[in-house]
């Protein structure tokens, strides 16, 4: 069992003892540490914070201490019920409230849960923030009201809002989607966007949605990171369905794969890639995203006669660099989609609204569109840390055996060769090492990715 505590929110399993999993006392002294930070900040707003949840099966019982804890602090509750990360992050900013809590481990087992804490623009805190409310919660340096003061919680419904303003962007044209009568599968892992994304394209006028795992009980089907080799009901379901294109997300909805009409992954590195080709088709300009995402994205990004910027790994480092570059879009090359002109939040609603249109004016099956773009392959793998690695000295080590190679150390350690990368860095969320690598070919990929783990076993 696990407790994670991070300048991102606090993560861990259900169950066990306090201190050592994410029990009701952990969730009650890290909502009062947010709340205690939230007052401290208010910039001009009134004590209210947005709350959202997935449905993962501990989701109640988290809401409601969430809820009660934050009452108690003498905030007022908007509560949404389940909803999705990013249809939390623009209700914060609908309800000019000082902040959000969303309640979700994204694409961890349903054996965990996890508190996201956003600020008043509905956006991630910062490294700075998160610090300073681990350090409340350590010590627990928080008052809770007295009964005169005790916030209220209203109960509301946002995702109508969300679709409408998804429908509204400039770049989403639900004629065009109309128009190509495309038959889309869905497999929504029982998590809240089986509610959201079927409901998206209905308004988006798709008359044909096939439907997997779109029931939000909250007992995932399979793992719910949506990975290829956990989507294989979703790749035969587009074969048997007849299906134009299939989307797949994880339980809160910022991560959007998308799967072609012959059953194949587009590839979640490519979500991104073909948002961003069209987006930068109508507004040239520049892209971000994190040193673990494809190169593709550069080669389109120059291409479209833009520039392209990398971040350290994390939503609210590629958001910082997208405002400090004016991007138009970015995102991460897990699937999510950052496109500021709706919010500056991954959101898999929009990149549908977008990838939809893209595919409709095109009039390309999803396999040719992708056979468009720039072949990489990526491999993904990780070593779990123990408490003998020298995660420091692993990195030190690493640099100096690829001293000769473009080394960049925002965040970990990349290397950068003329033909593929390799890129390490410590999880912010599990207690691992995360190696990505990327070439031309699945096998250089999946080699140097193996190279670099068999020197890391050395330190054990």
């Amino acid at each position: 069992m696990t407790l994670i505590k991070s300048i991102s929110g606090i993560r861990g399993t259900i169950g066990g003892k306090a201190g050592d999993n994410l029990t009701p006392l952990d969730v009650v002294k890290f909502t009062a540490a947010y709340a205690t930070f939230i007052e401290k900040n208010l910039h001009g707003k009134e004590k209210k914070i947005v709350v959202g949840r997935d449905a993962r099966l501990s989701g109640e019982m988290i809401h409601r201490l969430v809820v009660a804890t934050l009452n108690g602090m003498g905030f007022n509750v908007v509560d949404i019920g389940m909803a999705t990360t990013p249809t939390t992050e623009i209700a914060v900013v609908k309800e000019n409230a000082a902040g959000g809590i969303i309640l979700t481990a994204s694409h961890n087992p349903k054996h965990w849960n996890a508190l996201k804490l956003l600020n008043f623009n509905g956006e991630f805190l910062n490294a700075k923030e998160g610090q300073q409310i681990l350090d409340i919660a350590g010590s627990e340096d928080f008052v809770f009201s007295p009964v005169e003061e005790l916030g209220k919680t209203i109960s509301k419904s946002y995702l109508q809002q969300h679709i409408q303003h998804i429908l509204s962007l400039d770049l989403v044209d639900v004629e065009a989607i109309k128009s190509a009568k495309l038959r889309v599968a869905v497999d929504a892992v029982n998590s809240i966007g089986g509610i959201a994304v079927p409901e998206l394209l209905y308004a988006l006028g798709i008359k044909e949605v096939f439907k997997l795992h779109c029931s939000p009980h909250g007992i995932f089907s399979h793992n719910p990171e949506p990975l290829p080799q956990h989507l294989t009901e979703l790749a035969s379901l587009m074969k048997s369905s007849h299906a134009d294109i299939g989307f797949a997300v994880d339980p809160d909805v910022d991560r959007l794969v998308v799967y072609c009409e012959n059953g194949e992954p587009f590839g979640e590195e490519y979500t991104l890639v073909a948002v961003a080709d069209y987006v930068l088709q109508h507004k040239p300009g520049n892209t971000v995203s994190n040193l673990s995402s494809s190169r593709a994205l550069r080669d389109i990004t120059e291409a479209r006669g833009g520039k392209y910027y990398a971040a350290a790994v994390g939503e609210v480092n590629v958001v910082a660099k997208m405002k400090e570059v004016n991007a138009v879009i970015g995102g991460e090359g897990n699937g999510g989609v950052i496109y500021p002109s709706s919010h500056y939040g991954r959101d898999a609603l929009v990149g549908i609204g977008l990838f939809l249109t893209y595919l409709a004016k095109s009039g390309k099956k999803g396999s040719d569109l992708r056979a468009s773009y720039p072949a990489y392959y990526m491999a993904k793998q990780k070593i779990e840390l123990t408490p003998d690695i020298d995660i420091n000295l692993v990195l030190n080590a690493i640099k100096e055996e690829f001293k000769d190679h473009e080394i960049t150390d925002i965040d970990g350690v990349k290397i950068d060769f003329p033909d593929k990368w390799v890129h390490l860095r410590k999880s912010n969320t599990e207690p691992i090492i995360r190696i990505y690598s990327e070439a031309r070919s699945p096998e250089e990929a999946e080699n140097i990715g193996k190279q670099i783990i068999e020197m890391i076993n050395k330190f054990k």
